[in-house]
């Protein structure tokens, strides 16, 4: 079956996290998203596995459902919710902060096990080894090597993906702390790693630039902390409802099965370019490197970013996919879309009724963005369909994040929907 999972969430046990992104409240959000399978996220904190085994029930082999005595409402009021649907797949992130050939690395990885055994005797390890309950994405001593060891010691069955992997302080190739190459990271074991998160600053594009990387589907996932978040980037399967079918699907690495995935445009990632946000900083790679990697600002060295840390290891002049590879969907965010009509932010009460009035017509966010035909859309809103229609064909204005802030994408030109007074209403009828 056809079906959409993003696989890389985080509880309210994780830092900087909403008290929202409870097992019901992700699971409604998942819903209206259009969402099938999330990860549950954090399975290590001892809190939020004792939720997990409280609120969860087995379904498919492999997936997890909420049982009925935790319903899960939608998030839009006056809506019917279909969260009951909703899967949930167990899933951890670990930030190993160790040192390797001299220099202190800094990796944030992602684990996936099918059962709850597997999970808690990966607790039992992790916990011997550092503090895995004071934050839900806990911080250990702990090789990325070793760790991957440990993970098919324990959860056999089970994979490792190295989290957005371009990330300049946290990452395998991070500009910051990163290595250069998979073996140099990973070792003897580095066969067993079969994919990788690409992260919200750079697309498949980006990474197929890197012969190193050619073996390795490249995956996409929301990072959400607020469950309204889900499904900014997701993955696309045509195979199995289950986890080792998913897991299969991703070691293949074919459209036939894993069919694609949900991107950001990677200019709205909030590490693509170079820069200092305190500074009102940003470049190019070629701007960084003629300012010898130093701030004009303040003089202090540059947040080197995602696309130049590419462009360092990259050894090809255009990236390379083959025949059969996912298919890619660069998409804004619904509620983006529609702050942008509005000229206006995504959390004003008028955007959120127009998302809620979007929903309730077309069924799922994904569905609509990916989906519905451009005059389906146009007939309930011109509007809507002539920005859904820019988005599709990639014709959007680019304006790059960079060194912690989020870049602004942009599907019309200042001035060319008149002014924010004299906007129709965006909804006909």
């Amino acid at each position: 079956m056809e079906y959409i999972a993003d696989l890389h969430i985080h509880s309210p046990y994780s830092r900087a996290t909403s008290k929202e992104s409870h097992l019901a409240g992700l699971a409604g959000w998942a819903a209206v998203k259009g969402i099938n399978i999330i990860g549950s996220g954090d399975f290590t904190h001892p809190a939020w596995f004792k939720e997990l085994k409280e609120q969860l029930e087995p379904a498919e082999p492999g997936l997890f459902r909420l049982k009925s005595s935790c319903p899960a409402s939608s998030p839009l009021s006056g809506m019917a919710s279909s969260a009951g649907q909703v899967r949930f797949l167990l899933s951890a992130e670990i930030s190993c902060i160790y040192k390797r050939h001299g220099s202190v690395r800094k990796v944030h990885n992602l684990l996936y096990v099918p059962d709850l055994d597997s999970a808690e005797r990966l607790n039992r390890r992790l916990a011997a080894i550092g503090n895995i309950v004071s934050d839900g994405r806990p911080i250990l001593g702990l090789d990325s090597r070793d760790q991957l060891e440990i993970l098919l010691e324990e959860a056999p069955e089970g994979f490792l993906v190295p989290a957005h992997i371009w990330t300049p302080w946290f990452s395998l190739f991070g500009s910051r702390s990163g290595f250069d190459s998979m073996a140099e990271c990973f070792g003897d074991l580095e066969s067993h790693i079969f994919a990788l998160e690409t992260g919200l600053s750079s697309d498949p594009a980006m990474n197929r630039l890197i012969s190193g990387l050619d073996r390795h589907a490249l995956i996409s996932n929301s990072d959400c902390h607020s469950p309204a978040k889900l499904g900014r980037e997701a993955n696309l399967f045509n195979t199995g409802f289950d986890f080792f079918s998913l897991r299969d699907a991703l070691k293949t690495n074919s459209r036939l099965s894993f069919r694609g995935t949900v991107e950001f445009f990677p200019e709205e990632g909030k590490y693509h370019g170079d820069g200092h946000d305190s500074c009102n900083v940003c470049f190019t790679p070629d701007e960084s490197r003629s300012a010898a990697g130093i701030c004009p600002v303040c003089r202090k060295p540059l947040t080197i970013g995602v696309l130049n840390r590419v462009m360092e290891l990259a050894d090809r002049a255009e990236p390379l996919f083959p025949p059969d590879a996912p298919e890619v969907f660069s998409l804004i965010p619904l509620q983006e879309v529609i702050a942008g009509i509005h000229g206006c932010g995504v959390g004003t009460k008028k955007v959120l009724q127009d998302y809620a009035t979007a929903i309730r017509i077309f069924g799922t966010e994904l569905g609509l963005l990916l989906q519905t035909p451009l005059e389906v859309i146009g007939s309930h809103s011109p509007l809507l369909g002539e920005a859904v229609a820019r988005m599709r064909s990639g014709k959007v204005i680019r304006q790059p994040g960079f060194d912690g802030r989020y870049g602004i994408i942009s599907l019309f030109a200042p001035g060319e929907l008149g002014t924010t007074k004299g906007r129709a209403a965006l909804f006909t009828g």
